[in-house]
């Protein structure tokens, strides 16, 4: 068995002792290893950052984990048939995204790639996004059957369950069209929709999503910080980010299967009920022009319909939107 498959089966059996000990004995007649190889992983997997404290005659306990993302813990916590049928889990990526292109032709529909750090993440429009440590900074490649018309639609079915996923946990989170999630007005979540489409029909999407998880608002630059926040920051703890990630991917499934099953017009209520946009006196910038106005509704598209001054009515497919007062 390679080494890190011995760290993993060290650490899956601590686990699943529930704070019981295991002694070194067992441990090593369960992997084929000796008792001092079992000292060795135990060294090494405490320079990792896990917590495992030695109990004298009875074995060891694991008290805590470092903060990472294990794609074998996390494939155990899955409860989803499709989304993460296969995470392809890295350390360090220039962006999940270009990953995700790279291998999206072949990899089945549902796959993730997740990476803890990215060298080069990007938001909407070619904007730099800061992936900082303690982050959730992942792509979900799908394959839905659409017109490439619809494709901002899975923009607004990701954003309800990204949303989904936060007031799980008790976060009063909601959506800024077309492709954020604030916390108390502040930013918690951008997510980037590619497509790759020939003769207007999709083969296939690439759904990027970063959240400040367990971002230390610190790390970000001052402008950025300054309309941002995180999951701990709000929640005054550290979260289990295996198990946050596993809610999310559940919520992205249940709202992927509405999407391909109900009415539209069922996903954009739920959007207009999460929203932080509708209702708000709003400035849309597109590359063409500049609308401002009240946004009074999403249409069965995923565009934001807005009234300006005169009450002419806009819709607008894609573009920056801020508030104004």
């Amino acid at each position: 068995m390679p080494v890190n498959d011995n760290k993993k089966e060290i650490i899956r059996l601590l686990r699943g002792s529930e704070g019981n000990p295991v002694s070194g004995q067992e441990i090593g007649e369960k992997l084929g290893i000796t008792r001092a190889m079992v000292w060795k992983y135990i060294r090494g997997l405490r320079r990792e950052g896990y917590d495992i404290r030695s109990s004298p005659k009875t074995g060891y306990i694991l008290d805590a984990c470092p903060d990472i993302i294990d794609p074998v813990e996390l494939k155990g916590l899955l409860k989803t048939s499709l989304v993460g049928s296969e995470i392809n889990y890295y350390s360090v990526l220039e962006s999940t995204n270009n990953t995700a292109r790279e291998i999206a032709q072949k990899a089945p529909e549902g796959t993730v790639i997740i990476a803890e750090k990215q060298n080069k993440g990007r938001g909407r429009l070619g904007t730099e996004w800061q992936s900082a440590s303690g982050g959730i900074w992942m792509s979900l490649i799908l394959k839905p059957s659409i017109p490439l018309e619809n494709v901002s639609r899975v923009t607004l079915v990701a954003g309800i369950a990204v949303t989904n996923a936060l007031r799980n946990m008790d976060i009063d989170a909601h959506i800024k069209w077309p492709n954020d999630v604030l916390i108390r007005g502040k930013k918690i979540c951008g997510i980037l929709t590619e497509v790759s489409a020939e003769v207007q029909k999709v083969d296939h999407v690439i759904l990027g999503i970063g959240i400040n998880a367990n971002v230390k608002l610190s790390d970000l630059s001052e402008d950025i910080r300054r309309n941002s926040t995180s999951i701990s920051n709000e929640m005054g703890k550290v979260i289990d980010r295996n198990r946050f990630v596993a809610s999310l991917l559940y919520e992205l499934e249940q709202q992927y299967i509405i999407f391909k099953t109900k009415k539209f017009i069922d996903i954009v209520d739920e959007w207009i009920n999460l929203s932080d946009t509708i209702g708000r006196n709003v400035r849309v910038t597109t590359p063409n022009r500049i609308i401002e106005g009240k946004a009074v509704g999403i249409t069965e598209k995923g565009a934001l319909v807005i009234l300006d001054g005169n009450h002419e009515r806009h819709e607008i497919i894609a573009g920056n939107c801020r508030y104004i007062n």
